[in-house]
């Protein structure tokens, strides 16, 4: 799976890459002092002033030696416009690739290569949506909105206007040397909203493993082995956030599904090969998509107030996913954190009364309906009813429009549809999607009452508006509280539990009603004095309401809870750090006595014994370790479809942990021989295997292995990094470098077991807030807040990252203007 996800088609912008690298000859020859002229003409004016139109009064930026912008405003307005602005000026081609790919408008940009990229985008809507949101949100969060797109516009205006140039940024050089066509459209506040759909997309929950299990299912795998494959929540073992909670049966469409018989298959397949072919913005679904968050009562601090952490993992990208910013104004909003270019506000970070963190609480808010469909209709129950249809029109680069009809039963669109093998077939079966994020939302509302707000009441109140994606709030204030609060648009399904895809046409599956929020768990002031979140089951036995079966198993949280309890009383912003980048692997000692149990040749396997199960760079033993666990899952799943092998992440940690409880399981066997091999018998196999490979790869001297030389990091530019062409992907990409951590350790820089080594998830920030000194909290980012490539500010974060420290987080106004490296004024036309 990991090999196939979230990449967009690459020969269209390979030929780009090749134009591009011809012309950069010929600058080459011209003279080096034009290509650093067309490098650097883009890059953000830091210092003087500049006018920006629509301004009340004059707007102060103040920039650290990070690039970071601090933003003084009379006025709310003035500050909105101000961060339009000053987002625009570092990140516009991202803002820009940004909404092109949640409008499925990818084709205008890149060509044909690009239009089942677009079909499957349309088809799931989420531009519509986010147009229908506009009409909702209160007037006051339209203002906010148009002030920044007035921002964005107005720096357009001063650079070129709709022109592609370089003087917005180099990816437009290379851009125009195929696309000579393009141009820039002006801002739109709906842009910003449909920024929100990718978000909840990216964090939607389940889906992917409510398709596993259905194709595993018709793959030929019975209802016990798929149930071995999805391990129930280990309780006793990683505790969940907050007591109470429930385990139902699960709806099953068995492979007869409605004298189907099999049918639904290619559908299904579909969907899974669209899933995957989707650009990963935030990160694609898997193992080690999550975040970690916790909060330290001030009993617990060497301050006395809380310590606030929080750490999202992501897909890596270049430039990464946040943009750090400071908004200060005598408004309300008064502020500092990571935004997301192209959204006004902060999402995660503090203001001077509270701070908040956000985890991916997972609930299971997607389902998938198989749909029998005639023609333009569909069965619902013993009658028929008409499919809704529209026309949606794709423009091309290079070529002349095409127009896809998008269908969708009273279940969601026909995801299924976009395939055009299905469409043209006239299958039988299509398959429906139902989800939270399809219904038109007020979450926007929720960012800025967040950013306002004053209180634990205040910030549930916030917290009520936020409807998709449903996450883990932490919270902290200044006063001393610390609390957590789970909200989101849940469903309450009718028949089934949402594990597996149900039968469209029955209405006794269809969604009844939403948890309503006071129900929502929820904690302020636990006696234990802390509260940690990371993916793992929120609600244990009691909770009313079933949330999902697909949490996160709790290794990492489990972790986090142990490093808090260890710390002691006299907690620091310096512990915490250290508590971020803990490289603790806990599949070590669950698993490495069984492999010194097992006969085996190679010397290689002492490296384990003695082992401290951490995973620094340096590690010899973690890199055996983990070369073991990749070949073990390779021998022990060889029954899995290739497209369903194991990735290695906490699940698999959990299905090996009940497997090595059963040494006679056909799981151990090799499908590939005669005899039937047992648990010992694989596990030593394991061994030699893990051992042969990284000979070959990094020599014959065990002791001289690192987990560094395998675990590897590339920070890519989403459109131009993977050209092909080596020059090209120099200029916009940056490593590969060794890193520390691995799946499903607190230190999550994640890998997939069935594809490499190489890193596909990491801490994409990391951030410490000190409730009683806000200005010594401390934060990191992955890359850089720039996006141009060459910008002193495109990688500089990326060496603190790696190495796990973080920079000043300043709060204090007389900290930040000692601290400028630079102070832009903006000034009203």
């Amino acid at each position: 799976m990991g090999e196939r996800s979230g990449r967009i088609g690459w020969r269209r912008i390979r030929r780009v890459a090749l134009a591009l690298l011809a012309g950069f000859t010929v600058l080459a020859v011209v003279g080096g002092l034009l290509g650093v002229w067309s490098v650097r003409r883009s890059f953000a004016e830091y210092g003087g002033e500049l006018t920006l139109p629509g301004l009340a009064a004059e707007v102060t930026v103040h920039r650290d030696a990070y690039g970071v912008p601090q933003i003084y405003a009379g006025s709310s307005t003035d500050l909105f416009r101000a961060q339009g602005y000053v987002t625009a000026q570092e990140r516009f081609w991202e803002m820009d690739f940004r909404r092109h790919v949640t409008a499925g408008r990818l084709s205008e940009l890149f060509g044909r290569d690009q239009l089942e990229t677009d079909t499957y985008l349309r088809t799931l809507g989420w531009r519509r949506v986010a147009e229908q949101e506009w009409g909702i949100i209160s007037e006051e969060s339209r203002g906010f909105l148009q002030a920044y797109a007035d921002g964005v516009n107005a720096w357009l205006d001063q650079h070129g206007g709709g022109d592609p140039s370089g003087e917005v940024s180099l990816e437009y050089t290379v851009l125009g040397l195929t696309n000579r066509g393009y141009r820039i459209e002006r801002w739109s506040p709906v842009d910003s909203l449909a920024w929100l759909k990718a978000m909840a997309w990216d964090l939607r929950g389940n889906m992917a493993d409510e398709t596993e299990r259905a194709i595993l299912a018709g793959s030929g795998l019975t209802r016990p082995e798929i149930d071995e494959l999805f391990p129930p929540y280990p309780m006793g073992l990683n505790r969940p956030i907050v007591g109470g909670g429930r385990v139902t049966g699960g709806a099953f469409v068995a492979a007869d599904a409605g004298g189907a018989g099999g049918g639904w298959l290619p559908a299904l397949a579909a969907v899974r090969d669209g899933l995957a072919g989707l650009p990963a913005l935030l990160g694609r679904p898997g193992p080690d998509l999550g975040s970690n968050s916790w909060v330290i009562a001030g009993t617990r601090t060497a301050g006395g107030k809380p310590l606030l952490a929080n750490d999202p993992h992501l897909s890596p990208s270049m430039p990464g996913i946040w943009f750090q910013a400071g908004l200060h104004c005598e408004c309300g909003f008064d502020l500092s954190g990571f935004t997301f270019a192209g959204v006004p506000g902060v999402v995660i970070g503090h203001n001077d009364a509270i701070a908040w963190g956000f985890t991916n609480l997972g609930p299971d808010v997607t389902d998938l309906y198989l749909e029998e469909v005639a023609g333009d209709r569909v069965r619902v129950g013993d009658g028929w009813r008409d499919l809704d249809k529209r026309t949606e029109t794709i423009k091309v680069a290079g070529g002349g429009p095409v127009t896809v009809t998008v269908r969708a039963s009273r279940n969601g669109p026909l995801l299924s549809d976009a395939s055009a093998e299905l469409r043209d077939a006239g299958d039988r079966y299509a398959v429906a999607l139902r989800w939270t994020a399809l219904d038109p939302g007020r979450t926007i509302d929720a960012l800025f009452a967040l950013n306002r707000a004053r209180d634990w009441a205040s910030f549930r109140a916030a917290a009520a508006l936020f409807e998709v994606p449903a996450q883990n709030l932490v919270y902290a204030d200044v006063a001393g509280n610390i609390g957590y609060q789970a909200p989101g648009r849940i469903p309450v399904r009718g028949e089934g539990d949402g594990r597996y895809p149900a039968p469209g046409w029955d209405t006794g599956y269809d969604w009844r009603s939403y948890i309503p929020f006071d129900a929502l768990p929820s904690v302020l002031n636990p006696a234990q004095g802390y509260i940690v979140t990371a993916n793992q089951a929120v609600v244990g036995p009691g909770y009313p309401y079933p949330l999902t079966h697909d949490w996160s198993y709790g290794y990492r949280s489990e972790r986090i809870n142990q490093l808090v309890e260890r710390a002691g009383r006299m907690v620091t912003v310096d512990d915490v750090r250290r508590m971020q980048t803990d490289g603790y692997n806990a599949l070590g000692p669950l698993l490495v006595p069984h492999l010194l149990r097992v006969p085996s040749s190679s010397r290689a396997v002492d490296l384990l014994r003695g082992w401290d199960y951490q995973q620094p760079v340096d590690s010899a033993p973690a890199a055996y370790f983990n070369a073991v666990w990749r070949a073990l899952l390779a021998r022990t799943f060889d029954e899995l479809p290739e497209d369903y092998r194991a990735d290695g992440g906490d699940r698999w940690w959990e299905v090996v942990r009940g497997l090595l409880e059963k040494p006679s399981s056909p799981w151990w066997d090799d499908r590939s021989t005669p005899a039937a091999e047992t648990m010992d018998q694989i596990l030593s196999a394991a061994l030699a295997d893990a051992s042969a490979e990284l000979t070959g790869r990094l020599g014959d001297d065990p002791s001289g292995w690192r987990w560094g030389d395998l675990h590897t990091l590339e920070l890519r530019n989403q459109s131009f990094g993977e050209s092909g062409v080596g020059p090209v992907e120099w200029l916009f990409n940056e490593g590969p470098e060794p890193v520390a951590g691995g799946s499903s350790i607190v230190n999550a820089t994640g890998w997939d077991a069935a594809a490499g080594y190489e890193v596909d998830a990491v801490p994409s920030m990391r951030m410490v807030v000190d409730l009683g000194n806000l200005d010594g909290s401390r934060w990191v980012q992955l890359s850089g807040n720039s996006g141009h490539a060459f910008s002193a500010h495109y990688a500089d974060q990326f060496g603190p990252w790696r190495r796990g420290e973080l920079l000043p987080m300043r709060w204090d106004p007389a900290t930040i203007r000692r601290e400028a490296e630079d102070t832009l004024r903006l000034q009203p036309a």
